[in-house]
């Protein structure tokens, strides 16, 4: 934070030197690209630019080219030296906590936290007119704003210091301390709830914060508080590395009770549910079709046909902005689309995909290991692109060689001009024969938020699916894990089954600790690819079992079966047998490993250096 006021001074010294001369027109005469400070305050137009500039801290959401799904059991990052496995492979350091991008670094969340604290500080007695209460819609998106940062900055370092002014310059200390989680999570709640209260009943343009988004977040925020990590004294008989931490108010709470925070968690969570104008499809007493389900799942992916009822604040992109979050078919896509295979889905996560009935997939039982992607979840196939699924037609120059379009992560027995059996690599390998530095190392590609649109090919195309920063069903979801955490187990399954129904999938049973794993598992399929599971998995203190597990990958190879002839490869169960094998990732490529100082980042040695009231995270 310190060195944003030394930049500061440097340029009203930088500002002084300029404006000197004899010329008093030349002294008085306004920059062209800036705008002073006080006219922004004066000026409903200029104030309303500059709450929308706080946005920026957003970023792309969490379609960037490297996703923290990546980060967690969900996918592994395909390119090489993009600092991804300094994290998973438990290397972070003050001095290279690894991977982290802009919409989750110390500095710039502090940014916009001064940026919101400056439209608070300045909205507090407005010097223009309070058309439409454009103070309070303005000073609502400010509080939801600063919330939202210091809610990504608790959850990624714990304790922070809480700045709710401006500082100025020639001010006597820059340097402050980190205040308490309980301090922090109080702090967040308030703003959210003042957020909500500004903005109850006000009409918002699509991707500004509104009043639901403000209660979403306080739910999260306290679903957060009332988990495993948070709890002192459970994480410190969960974790040798906090048990030995002696600053541990700042990674948790010590006072109060783990059912009174449960219990504001699941009242916050239903204030969400209440909010009726809202939701997709969760009014269904029986499991939709297979076919329905799927097309239920994509719509909310995409935010169309009604699934966007189920997104309460979303970053949108559009072709006039060609931006990252745009590129997410390029990203991940499949390297025989000429795409670049960024974030590619683990075995571990599909294999969490539950059969249509509700069963286990196992790889142990022969029937279900024969044909893997059959009768699963419906979800599967709105998330997940594998061998055999059906895609968009091939580009131009690759057309000829699968007219039937079909996702190829195999290796393929043909028989050659010569009528010679021989073995091939599937065109979305990394022995494709339309790209060969792009493939998968998983078998896998994500299908979830990219558009199906046929148009929107390769790189040279992008699509306009937002990314969703909250959701109806996440709200749910909090609201059930509260009530199991509470033990009223009925009311859990009650708004648990809706989801599955929604999806296709039928009703769960279990009660008690069965009920508990149900749920975390179904919350891992909801929000697959959202950002949730790298923080479940640390609140739920599961990640030794979970992010700790070494990356994994199907080996899928495909043989004619006798009497059978094909010059050109197409999935066909009737003229291949095809053998499935699920091996870890070479460990040169990724040697995942879990050391329990990730539960939180280090703070980064230069912030420590410029802030000796600073106290580090435990393990760092």
């Amino acid at each position: 934070m310190l060195r944003k006021f030394k930049t500061i001074t440097l340029a009203v010294g930088i500002a002084a030197f300029s404006v000197t001369g004899c010329n008093d027109d030349f002294v008085n005469t306004q920059p062209l690209d800036q705008v002073a400070g006080s006219a922004v305050w004066s000026d409903a137009a200029l104030a309303e630019a500059f709450v929308t500039g706080i946005y920026a801290g957003l970023g792309q959401g969490g379609l960037y080219e490297e996703q923290l799904s990546s980060f967690t059991d969900e996918a592994i990052f395909t390119h090489p030296g993009r600092n991804i496995t300094t994290i998973t492979e438990g290397r972070s350091n003050p001095a290279d906590p690894g991977s982290i991008n802009e919409t989750r670094e110390w500095n710039n969340m502090y940014l916009r936290i001064r940026a919101a604290n400056l439209a608070l500080a300045n909205l507090a007695e407005p010097k223009f007119a309070n058309t439409n209460k454009i103070v309070e819609r303005l000073r609502g998106e400010a509080r939801f704003l600063r919330a939202y940062y210091y809610h990504q900055l608790v959850r990624y370092y714990g304790g922070v210091p809480l700045i709710d002014r401006p500082y100025e310059l020639g001010e006597a200390d820059y340097l402050v301390t980190r205040n308490t989680m309980e301090e922090c999570i109080n702090f967040i709640v308030k703003d959210c709830e003042e957020a909500a209260t500004l903005l109850k009943g006000m009409s918002m343009a699509k991707g500004r914060a509104n009043e639901v988004s403000a209660l979403a977040l306080k739910a999260r925020i306290l679903t957060y508080a009332a988990s495993d990590l948070y709890d002192v004294a459970t994480a410190k008989s969960k974790s040798t590395v906090h048990a030995a931490y002696t600053n541990s108010a700042l990674l948790g709470y010590t006072t109060g009770t783990r059912t009174e925070r449960w219990t504001k968690a699941q009242a916050a969570a239903k204030a969400v549910l209440d909010q009726t104008s809202y939701g997709f499809m969760l009014n269904m007493t029986a499991p939709a079709s297979k076919e329905d389900g799927t097309a239920n799942y994509m719509n909310i992916a995409l935010s169309r046909n009604g699934g966007d009822r189920d997104v309460l604040l979303s970053r949108s992109f559009i072709n006039e902005k060609q931006e990252a979050g745009g590129q997410v078919g390029l990203h991940n896509g499949p390297n025989g689309y000429h795409n670049w295979a960024g974030n590619t889905p683990v075995s571990l996560l599909v294999d969490d995909f539950e059969m249509m009935d509700g069963s286990k997939f196992s790889w142990s039982d022969p029937a279900k290991a024969a044909t893997p992607y059959a009768n699963r979840d419906p979800r599967l196939y709105a998330t997940i692109l594998y061998d055999g699924a059906t895609w968009k037609p091939r580009t131009a120059d690759v057309a000829a060689k699968d007219p039937v379009n079909q996702i190829q992560t195999g290796t393929y027995e043909v028989v050659n001009a010569s009528g010679a059996k021989t073995m091939i690599a599937g065109l979305d390998t990394r022995k494709s024969s339309v790209e060969d530095w792009n493939g998968s190392y998983t078998g896998y590609y994500q299908r979830k938020f990219t558009d199906p649109n046929p148009a929107i090919v390769d790189q040279n195309t992008y699509q306009q699916i937002p990314w969703p920063f909250f959701r109806y069903t996440e709200a749910a979801l909090n609201y059930v894990e509260a009530c199991i955490e509470l033990g009223q187990d009925a009311e859990a399954k009650l708004w648990l089954n809706r989801i599955r129904f929604r999806a296709g999938m039928p009703a769960i049973t279990e009660t008690g600790t069965a009920l508990r794993d149900r749920y975390r598992n179904e919350r891992r399929i909801e929000l697959v690819f959202e950002e949730h599971r790298y923080h479940d998995a640390r609140r739920w203190m599961i990640a030794p079992t979970t992010l700790g597990r070494k990356a994994n990958t199907i080996s899928i190879t495909g043989m004619l079966k006798a009497g059978k002839t094909v010059s050109l490869y197409k999935y066909d169960p009737t003229s291949y047998d095809y053998t499935y094998k699920v091996v870890e990732i070479d460990p040169g490529k990724e040697n995942r490993s879990w050391a329990d100082k990730l539960y939180y980042l280090p703070i980064h040695r230069d912030e420590m250096n410029r802030n000796n009231k600073l106290i580090q995270n435990p393990g760092y």
